[in-house]
């Protein structure tokens, strides 16, 4: 059997990468197939339920009882010395994050075709697990968004004083763009599926997570409810992508008793 040259290699491939981009889309939208599915679903039913449940109580708590109390404590907004924070912050800023994984997926989708077929399933394999880390992160920012947009809760010192309760729904504008916070929902959405996927990760990852949720109170950026918000949107909006995924047998498999676990 002859071996393909150069020329035909270089004239198969944009058929080879347009064929991969099909197959990851169809395998995204495809109908489930795993028989635990139902199991799972009632499961992350449970998990997502607790988690709002037990996070609408701490934000309430938080509101009434801690949130002008802590934003006092903080250094002023701009003070010099925190130039370190505001680096450290920008590692949670869902735009970078939301790039980076999304160059990552690129560059696999255009190595894939040039591969052998060893090291091509490999990559696909990353392929799916990027993809999953993608959604789980963009999902629940864009859901935040809208969250921000309705609630417009003022950010600390809006207004002149520490005051929890000044809201202004629908407002639009940043300065009412504090619940929940973005950062908060982008590091801990990325966090539990980084774990989700590789799960030996996941101390590092709950490191990072609260390294930058606390970066955004220092900084004058939210209150303490507004992290806590964005924590329980990232992690409920990373579960809901996880099982989708898991549903349909890509990067996931579900047990007898419904529990997802990486392939």
């Amino acid at each position: 059997m002859s071996v393909p040259s150069g020329e035909q290699q270089s004239r198969r491939y944009p058929a080879r990468l347009v064929s991969l981009s099909r197959l990851w889309l169809a395998q995204l939208v495809r109908a489930p197939s795993d028989p635990q599915r139902e199991a799972a679903a009632r499961q992350m039913r449970r998990q997502m339920a607790w988690l709002l449940a037990l996070g609408a109580v701490v934000i309430v708590a938080l509101m009434t009882g801690f949130d002008a109390t802590e934003i006092g404590w903080m250094p002023p907004r701009g003070t010099p010395s925190l130039w370190s924070v505001r680096i450290l912050t920008d590692f949670g800023k869902d735009a970078y994050v939301l790039w980076t994984l999304a160059g990552l997926l690129l560059a696999i989708a255009l190595v894939v075709p040039l591969s052998r077929a060893a090291t091509r399933h490999r990559l696909q394999r990353l392929g799916v697990d990027v993809q999953y880390l993608f959604l789980a992160v963009a999902l629940p920012v864009a859901a935040a968004q809208i969250v921000k947009w309705a609630v417009g809760r003022g950010r600390p010192f809006v207004g002149g004083k520490a005051d929890a309760f000044n809201f202004a729904p629908f407002n639009g504008s940043e300065a009412y763009f504090s619940l929940p916070s973005g950062h908060a929902v982008t590091a801990f959405a990325l966090a539990f599926g980084v774990a989700a996927v590789w799960p030996r990760a996941r101390i590092a990852m709950a490191v990072y997570a609260v390294v930058i949720a606390m970066t955004r109170l220092v900084l004058l950026a939210h209150h303490p409810s507004d992290v806590v918000a964005g924590a329980v949107i990232g992690v409920v909006g990373a579960i809901g992508v996880r099982h989708w995924f898991a549903a349909r047998r890509l990067g996931f498999a579900i047990g007898a008793k419904g529990e997802i676990a990486p392939l």
